[in-house]
């Protein structure tokens, strides 16, 4: 896995329409149901990964644009280096946008929350996170945030086809992490 970078975001409780009963609230990569902290793309500070290289990075914007953040969770993300197109059934490499620099610095102290699996068919920013997004998780085992409880179930589920009738791929399995002081 490689470093990826951070991200606030306001996290959610479970929507009653995702019908998984053990999911407890929502960590994905994506925004569409726990909201990042801003629009913040039009900033123009994120890295290769459409993220923030360090903690400090993400608060800088946050207090330099006047955005709370006081209410946000902030995670950490690494990524697989790989990503599987769903049109191919292959596994491809992939890389950081090159038109930012990107130079994460990882956490001192972290706790994995889990695997996610995110759309990326744009080839840029985090899509969606079909699990959550696509209510996947109503016939996909996942742990209390939504998210695969490891590696291994993440790239089995995407290999088996289990993400074909949600969003275009390609995909990238995703390590969720929340901060540890």
């Amino acid at each position: 896995m490689t470093p990826a970078g951070y991200m606030a975001k306001r996290v959610v409780k479970r929507p009653e329409w995702i019908r998984a009963p053990g999911v407890r609230d929502i960590y994905s990569l994506c925004g569409c149901i726990s909201e990042y902290f801003a629009d913040y793309i039009g900033y123009w500070k994120h890295n290769g990964y459409w993220l923030f290289d360090s903690v400090e990075a993400l608060r800088s914007l946050a207090r330099e644009h006047s955005i709370p953040i006081e209410d946000c969770r902030i995670f950490y993300y690494e990524v697989f280096e790989r990503e599987y197109d769903d049109e191919n059934i292959e596994w491809r490499a992939f890389a950081p946008d090159k038109g930012f620099v990107t130079s994460v610095i990882p956490p001192r102290n972290k706790r994995l929350e889990g695997f996610d699996v995110v759309t990326f068919s744009g080839c840029a920013s985090p899509e969606c996170s079909p699990l959550s997004c696509n209510n996947l998780a109503a016939t996909i085992r996942t742990n209390e945030h939504c998210l695969f409880s490891s590696f291994e179930d993440a790239r089995a589920r995407l290999e088996a086809g289990d993400f074909e009738a949600s969003e275009p791929g390609p995909f990238r399995i995703v390590a969720v992490y929340t901060l540890v002081e």
